[in-house]
């Protein structure tokens, strides 16, 4: 015999429930029936008891059951109000409605209608464009589509002024938004800090790339290396400007085979020359700089904080082993900062969870390391990895593991270093360097969420209007995520 509880209605004290109870019968056959019971305290204890017997469930099945819930039905107010909708309903069509009314008050809270009729009206364009683009962010923020799956997805949206969108209206849309990027952006911007009053003192900088189907402009589209592991496409570098509240400010398209220093001078230059700051610091990771970067930042009055690539560095010995003690930011994060010769600040931050998988994989990488060498052949099958190759030293005719190499390599477990000339509180750097996860949290989202690759445009304007389209996307969900956090 045994039980099964199907559901339960909270009355206080007294909770009513539908159960199951199984009998077994003689011939190892199963009878199963349904009862109406309730369970109550007794003291501290749960009882329970038998209400009602419903009857065999197989029998019930047959439309016992939908009779009865029929009849009950008629005494709840939710299902009565439901049943009486699907029965008088005449349901001709059904569309979307929720996310357009949410990103529409966006929309226009942030100008983005009035700017862009504005561009509309001084050029002499009489086709609906501001419609067209906001029906390719939108569809960017619902369901990313191509720009003929855009034509046919306001069809499934409830805004009557999509009706009179066409095909030619999304591509012309594109057009604009590549000519005029500059000018929205900064105008843009500007809305954007008048609403959430944003202060410009701090900004992070950071690139990806994004592959072609197909050839793409011959311009734009090159070969380099890939953060996507598409080395076989051509490809574009995405470079984005974000505010310490994660609102994108601005952003720039590249060959894909900029480097990452050249795409970090020419956010610089942009800053200067379209944004009205008096002070900024800009956030970049390693990389992203050369002393010719860092000079010109210096140059313009800006300042910066900037991850460096510690390996590199000539005097790393002489900070890895400064002697000062470390200050807890946060609990997985410890900061000193180290005086050297050179007129920079350095920020030597150290993450104990970090140190722990650093030497996790070096100890895995030694015992693969160690396999191979004992193989046939297995020195030379290592030559080409830079990887094993750093930690094997030749004695006579020997390979053997440098085990002085490690304990170098060991040295760098779970630390980074940061160059900044702000005067930022020691704690206060590495807390806004380590702040770059928003930048790398939008490039996911527009590779993810709102679909920027794979780029099928071959035409330099459309690429550009397209990867706008992204970007104002972006700004929308980024506004909509900052006014939900203000209110929770």
């Amino acid at each position: 015999m045994c039980y099964n509880i199907i559901n339960i209605y909270d009355l206080g004290d007294v909770a009513m429930f539908i159960r199951t109870k199984t009998f077994k019968n003689k011939d190892g056959t199963t009878r199963t029936y349904l009862q109406l019971a309730e369970s109550y305290r007794v003291g501290n204890k749960t009882r329970q008891r038998v209400l009602l017997n419903l009857g065999r469930l197989e029998e019930m099945q047959e439309g016992q059951i939908d009779r009865l819930i029929e009849q009950l039905a008629r005494f709840s107010k939710e299902q009565w109000i439901k049943a009486k909708i699907t029965e008088n309903a005449d349901v001709r069509w059904t569309k979307q409605w929720g996310p357009e009314i949410i990103f529409r008050h966006l929309w226009l809270e942030l100008g983005l209608k009035d700017m862009l009729n504005d561009i509309s009206y001084k050029l002499g364009i009489k086709v609906p464009l501001e419609e067209a683009i906001y029906a390719m962010v939108l569809n960017r923020l619902c369901d990313p589509q191509s720009k003929l799956g855009v034509s046919e997805w306001v069809k499934s949206v409830y805004r009557p002024e999509f009706e009179q969108l066409q095909l030619h209206h999304y591509y012309a849309g594109l057009d604009v938004l590549a000519e005029h990027k500059d000018q929205i952006e900064v105008e843009l911007f500007e809305r954007v800090r008048d609403l959430f009053n944003i202060d410009l003192d701090l900004v992070f900088w950071d690139t990806t790339s994004t592959y072609f189907e197909g050839k793409g402009p011959g311009d734009l589209a090159h070969y380099g290396y890939s953060k996507d592991k598409r080395a076989d496409r051509l490809q574009i570098m995405v470079g984005i400007l974000m505010t310490k509240e994660g609102i994108p400010v601005t952003h720039q398209i590249f060959p894909g085979n900029t480097n990452d220093v050249e795409t970090f001078k020419a956010a610089l230059d942009d800053l200067r020359n379209r944004f009205n700051v008096n002070r900024v610091i800009m956030v970049g990771d390693r990389g992203m700089v050369s002393k010719k970067v860092i000079k010109n930042i210096q140059d313009a009055g800006l300042e910066y904080i900037v991850g460096i690539r510690m390996r590199r560095m000539r005097n790393i010995s002489e900070m890895l082993s400064w002697k000062a003690r470390y200050i807890n930011v946060k609990p997985n994060l410890k900061v000193k900062e180290v005086r050297v010769q050179d007129r920079a600040r350095y920020i030597l931050c150290y993450s104990p969870e970090s140190a722990k998988r650093d030497r996790l994989a070096r100890e895995t990488m030694l015992a693969k390391l160690e396999a191979k060498l004992l193989t046939d052949g297995g020195v030379k099958n290592l030559v080409g990895n830079r990887g094993y190759r750093r930690y094997i030293k030749v004695e006579g005719k020997a390979h053997i593991i440098d085990q002085e190499a490690l304990k170098r390599e060991a040295r760098f477990n779970g630390k980074f270093l940061l160059c900044t000339n702000s005067k930022l509180p020691t704690d206060q750097v590495a807390i806004a360097y380590k702040e770059l996860w928003r930048v790398e949290r939008a490039f996911r989202e527009l590779k993810s969420g709102l679909d920027l690759r794979p780029v099928y445009h071959w035409k330099d304007s459309r690429v550009r209007g397209h990867i706008m389209v992204c970007f104002l996307a972006l700004v929308l969900e980024s506004a909509l995520i900052k006014k939900l956090s203000d209110i929770w």
